[in-house]
C-alpha cells in the first residue's frame, strides 16, 4: 500500500533551481535511501516531505491514516525530564489504557457483579485489555531498557536530566524517542552521525526488523547496503529510481549511463549520416525530394542529451617529502585519559613505515584522547611514547579545530606556505572543488562538508609521512569519501586512523587496533577480519564459560574431573610452546629484514640495479612471512588469554 506521494515537487531560491520535478512513492514497507552530493537539496526534500517545510511547485500527498516521524540531522533531545521518563512518553496512549483499566478494576470491586453497570465495565475492561496486550502493554518498559541499552544508555543513565548530557547523547535519545514511538513512516536524516561501531551494528538490526517504512539519508554506504532495498538519487536538479541496496545502486547506475552513451552514439551516427546526405543532395535536383525527407526526418528526431556521468569529485594525492625509518611510532605500557580518571590502559603500539593502522572502540573510551597525546596535544598518563626517524606528522583533528575561523579559504593555506605562489595556492584548492571567488570566503561562513575540504587540503600540503586522522569521512558525502580513499591507499606514508565507516575501514586498513577499558588489542587484517575474529572470540568465550559453569557445578557436588584439569593444563603448555616457536621465529624474521633494509643502502648495492632486485625480492618475502607468523602467533595468544581467564 503507497502511503505517500512526492508529485512534481520543486524547490526554487529566485530563478535558481534546487531541485524540480521530483517524484516518489513510499509503500507501507518500504526501505529507501536518498543519495546524492552534499548541497544536493535532500535534507531540504526530507523537510518538505515530512511537513516541515512547503514545495514551491507541486505537492505531497499522504495517507491521512499514517503517523509520521522526522529527525532532522544533529537533532538533540531537549528536555527537562530524566531519561525514562521522557522515553515514557512515547507511550503515553498505553499508560492511559493502563490507567483507565486500574480505575475500571476499583469501580468494579464496588459494585454487584450481577448487575448491568458491572457487566457493561467488565465489557469495557475486556476491551481495554485486548488492545493494551496487543501494542504490547505489559512489556513496554522492557522495550524501553532494550532500546537505551542498544544505545549505549545503561541503568545508570535513567535518573539523569537530559539537559545536562552532551549533545552527542542527546542525537542519541532524540532517535531512541523515536523508534519507541513507531511511526508508520519514519524519515531519517544522517542517523549514524555521533554512533560508534557498536550501536551502529545494533540499528541496523532494529531497523531491518522495523515494521513500518524508512526513508533514510546517510553517507554511511556500509549501513545503506544493510539496510535499504531501494536508491533514490538526487543529481542535477533531476531524481532518479534505482531497485536494490546500494552497491547494486552503483552497478545499476553504471550499466545505466552506459546504455545511454550507448544509444547517445547510436543517434548521433544516425544524425551525421543523415545531414551529410542532406549536404551533398539538397541542390541536386535528381535528390532533392529525398534530401527534403532526410532533413524532415531530422527535425522530426526527438534528440538524445549528451549522457552526463557523475557530478564533478576532488581530486588530490597526499605525496611525502621526506620517507621515514621503518619504526615509525612505539607505545609501551600507555595509559590516557585526564587527569586522574584513566579511560584505557595498557595501551601498547608498534606503528612501522606504511602500515594503514584503525583504531576503534567504543565512543567515550579515548580514541580521540590517544591521537592527541600522539600528537603532544594532551600528555599520557603514563607510558614511554618514541617517534622513529625523520617521522613528521600530520593531523586532521574532526572537529577542524585547526582551522582560523576569521582567515579565508585561500589564506588559510597560503600564510603557511608563504613562499608558494598564489597560483599554485588557487590549483591546489581547485582540486579540492574550490575555485574563482569560491577561495575568498571566510572559514567561518563554510558548510562540514567545505571545512572538512579545507583541512584536507592543508594536510595534503605538508607532505608529511605519517598521517593521524581523526574521522576523516566527517561531512564529506560518499562520493569525496570515495576520492579520500583513492588517495590514501596511494599514499605511501604511514596511516593511523579513527573512523566510525566500516566500509572506509575495509578499504584503507591494514591492521585494527582496539581500544577498552582494558588497553589495547591488535587485530591484523581489514574490518570484516577483525569482525569475524570478535565472533571467534565471542563463541570460544561462551564455550568456554559454559565448561566452567559445568565445572563449578561439578565441583560444587564434589565431582571435578581432574582429567579435565590436566588436559587443559596440556593444552596450554602446548599452546605457551608454539607462541615461544613463534616469537623465536618472528625474532629472527625481525633481524633479517634490518638485515636487507641496511645492505640496500650500501653503496656498492646502489650501484647494481639487479643486486637491488634481489634484495627488495628477499625483503618482500621476508615481510610476507614475517606477516603470517603474526597473525599465527595473535591467534595462539588470543586462545591462551581466554583459557587463562578461564581456568583463574
Amino acid at each position: 500500500m503507497i502511503i505517500l506521494q512526492a508529485n512534481q515537487v520543486a524547490r526554487l531560491f529566485g530563478a535558481d533551481v534546487l531541485f524540480e520535478n521530483i517524484q516518489m512513492e513510499i509503500d507501507s514497507h518500504a526501505r529507501i535511501a536518498l543519495v546524492g552530493r552534499n548541497g544536493a537539496g535532500k535534507s531540504t526534500l526530507l523537510k518538505i516531505i515530512a511537513g516541515s517545510e512547503q514545495p514551491d511547485a507541486g505537492q505531497v500527498i499522504r495517507n491521512k491514516n499514517i503517523r509520521l516521524g522526522y529527525l532532522a540531522q544533529n537533532s538533540g533531545l531537549a528536555s527537562e525530564e530524566t531519561v525514562w521518563n521522557e522515553m515514557l512518553k512515547a507511550f503515553d496512549s498505553l499508560r492511559q489504557m493502563e490507567q483507565r483499566m486500574r480505575q475500571l478494576e476499583v469501580e468494579m470491586g464496588q459494585i454487584d457483579v450481577t448487575s448491568a453497570q458491572y457487566q457493561s465495565l467488565l465489557k469495557e475492561y475486556d476491551q481495554i485489555q485486548h488492545q493494551f496486550a496487543e501494542n504490547n502493554g505489559y512489556g513496554y518498559e522492557n522495550e524501553i531498557r532494550s532500546v537505551l541499552h542498544g544505545f549505549q544508555f545503561g541503568a545508570e543513565f535513567y535518573e539523569q536530566a537530559i539537559n545536562n548530557l552532551s549533545g552527542g547523547q542527546r542525537t542519541r535519545l532524540a532517535l531512541a524517542k523515536l523508534l519507541l514511538q513507531k511511526p508508520d513512516l519514519l524519515i531519517l536524516d544522517e542517523p549514524t552521525n555521533h554512533l560508534d561501531i557498536e550501536t551502529l551494528a545494533w540499528l541496523e538490526g532494529y531497523l531491518q526488523a522495523y515494521q513500518g517504512a524508512l526513508l533514510i539519508v546517510s553517507h554511511d554506504r556500509y549501513f545503506l547496503d544493510k539496510v535499504v532495498t531501494e536508491v533514490y538519487e538526487l543529481s542535477r536538479q533531476k531524481m532518479r529510481y534505482f531497485k536494490g541496496n546500494y552497491s547494486k545502486y552503483l552497478d545499476l547506475k553504471a550499466q545505466q549511463l552506459a546504455s545511454e552513451w550507448k544509444a547517445y552514439e547510436k543517434q548521433q551516427e544516425e544524425i551525421q549520416k543523415l545531414e551529410d546526405f542532406v549536404a551533398r543532395n539538397l541542390v541536386r535536383a535528381s535528390t532533392t525530394k529525398r534530401a527534403q525527407s532526410r532533413r524532415k526526418q531530422l527535425e522530426k528526431m526527438d534528440r538524445l542529451d549528451k549522457p552526463q556521468g557523475d557530478e564533478k569529485s576532488a581530486h588530490f594525492l597526499f605525496d611525502i617529502e621526506k620517507a621515514s625509518g621503518n619504526v615509525v611510532l612505539q607505545l609501551t605500557d600507555g595509559a590516557i585519559g585526564y587527569e586522574e580518571t584513566i579511560l584505557s590502559a595498557p595501551i601498547e603500539l608498534d606503528i612501522r613505515k606504511q602500515e594503514a593502522i584503525a583504531l576503534v572502540g567504543p565512543n567515550g573510551i579515548g580514541k580521540s584522547t590517544l591521537l592527541k597525546s600522539i600528537i603532544g596535544k594532551i600528555p599520557l598518563i603514563q607510558g614511554q611514547l618514541h617517534l622513529g626517524t625523520n617521522v613528521s606528522i600530520g593531523y586532521y583533528d574532526q572537529g577542524q579545530a585547526e582551522l582560523n575561523a576569521n582567515k579565508t579559504i585561500l589564506h588559510e593555506l597560503w600564510d603557511e606556505h608563504p613562499t608558494t605562489p598564489e597560483g599554485d595556492i588557487r590549483t591546489i584548492l581547485g582540486s579540492f572543488l574550490f575555485s574563482g571567488e569560491e577561495v575568498e570566503k571566510p572559514i567561518a561562513l563554510l558548510s562540514g562538508g567545505e571545512k572538512a575540504r579545507v583541512a584536507l587540503a592543508k594536510l595534503s600540503m605538508n607532505k608529511d609521512n605519517f598521517l593521524v586522522l581523526d574521522e576523516p569521512t566527517n561531512h564529506l558525502d560518499i562520493d569525496n569519501k570515495e576520492v579520500l580513499e583513492n588517495a590514501l591507499i596511494d599514499y605511501e606514508g604511514t596511516l593511523l586512523f579513527v573512523s566510525h565507516d566500516r566500509y572506509f575501514i575495509n578499504r584503507i586498513a591494514t591492521k585494527v587496533i582496539e581500544l577498552s577499558e582494558t588497553g589495547s588489542k591488535l587485530y591484523l587484517g581489514d574490518y570484516d577480519y577483525y569482525l569475524e575474529k570478535k565472533r571467534e572470540e565471542a563463541e570460544l568465550k561462551a564455550l568456554l564459560e559454559q565448561e566452567t559453569t559445568q565445572t563449578k557445578e561439578a565441583n560444587t557436588a564434589g565431582k571435578q574431573s581432574f582429567q579435565q584439569s590436566k588436559e587443559q593444563q596440556k593444552q596450554l603448555r602446548s599452546l605457551k610452546r608454539k607462541a615461544e616457536q613463534y616469537e623465536q621465529e618472528i625474532e629472527a624474521l625481525e633481524e633479517k629484514i634490518t638485515e636487507l633494509e641496511l645492505a640496500m643502502t650500501l653503496p656498492e648495492n646502489l650501484a647494481n640495479h639487479q643486486a637491488l632486485v634481489e634484495l627488495n625480492t628477499s625483503l618482500e618475502a621476508a615481510k610476507e612471512q614475517q606477516e603470517k607468523l603474526l597473525e599465527q602467533w595473535e591467534a595462539i595468544i588470543g586462545e591462551l588469554e581466554v583459557i587463562e581467564d578461564a581456568t583463574n
